[in-house]
């Protein structure tokens, strides 16, 4: 894919391997709002304006090699998308998602955000987010930034709840006690198991969260995030599982297995498609 960096501006030639409507609904990111012919994209404490016109994409921002990374522009999806199509159960969400890109979000918001999206729909998640960014965010030019670790740390329970989070307050108020500034970014250099038994470790994670921390933020591309729509292709294109151990941990193993360190990948593609029952 053609891009080209320029100031307050990156410019994406072509729609094979960039579309905005399929990276933002495929389930990796909740801080996003959509505009005429695009979407407004919020991460930490910065903020892109994405539009489609005849030539490809637009991405207007004062931060563009930020959002370079944030999209994950340096990395070919169409070699990707290449070797996914060895396995036949891939053909359709390949064409359904042509322009999923993974991105590479902030440690600290996706950790929140993936802590208050257990149980919970988009539109609930996304009202929530934005509470916490307009309660508590840094305001900017004509949007909130994400609250830091210390802003949440001034608030009791009863804030976490009266912002809509539920039981998730419990969760959301000990999680920013048991890390510090440092924490996630440290937990960089481990090793995918050990990374993710740390993230599980912490409140309010379980196995499906820290593996969505792990492929959307750490960008760790050996993990297979597993819930009701990953549970149901894999009944329909796998058939019947081991039940020696819990029907989404056999899964999750059995996936990360098949795909390899091509399994992050997969799982969007097929979330996706799965999602929007286009397979």
């Amino acid at each position: 894919m053609k891009y080209i960096l320029k100031e307050n501006l990156i410019e994406i030639f072509g729609k094979d391997d960039f579309v905005i409507q399929d990276i933002l609904e495929c389930g990796q990111v909740f801080s996003y709002q959509k505009i005429e012919n695009g979407f407004l994209v919020f991460s930490a404490d910065k903020m892109a304006k994405v539009e489609e016109n005849e030539k490809g994409w637009q991405i207007k921002t004062t931060t563009p090699k930020y959002f370079e990374n944030y999209f994950d522009l340096k990395t070919d999806y169409g070699e990707i998308k290449k070797a996914l199509r060895k396995y036949p159960i891939m053909k359709k969400p390949l064409e359904f998602g042509s322009g999923i890109r993974i991105l590479r979000q902030d440690l600290f918001e996706t950790l929140i955000s993936f802590i208050v999206s257990a149980n919970n729909n988009i539109k609930r998640i996304q009202l929530i987010l934005n509470r916490l960014r307009e309660n508590l965010g840094e305001k900017r030019n004509g949007y909130f930034a994400f609250p830091t670790r210390e802003s949440l740390l001034q608030k009791d329970v009863e804030f976490f709840k009266n912002i809509g989070a539920g039981y998730r307050a419990e969760y959301l108020y000990k999680v920013v006690r048991q890390i510090d500034d440092d924490t996630l970014s440290s937990w960089e250099k481990l090793d995918t198991p050990m990374l993710r038994q740390k993230l599980i470790s912490l409140s309010g994670v379980g196995p499906k969260v820290a593996d969505c921390v792990l492929l959307f933020a750490y960008h760790r591309q050996d993990v297979f995030p597993v819930d009701t729509w990953i549970e149901q292709m894999y009944g329909k294109f796998y058939g019947s599982f081991d039940k020696t151990l819990p029907n989404r941990e056999r899964i999750r193993e059995n996936l990360v297995k098949e795909f390899g360190d091509l399994a992050g990948y997969a799982q969007q593609y097929l979330f996706y498609s799965m999602r929007s029952r286009e397979v």
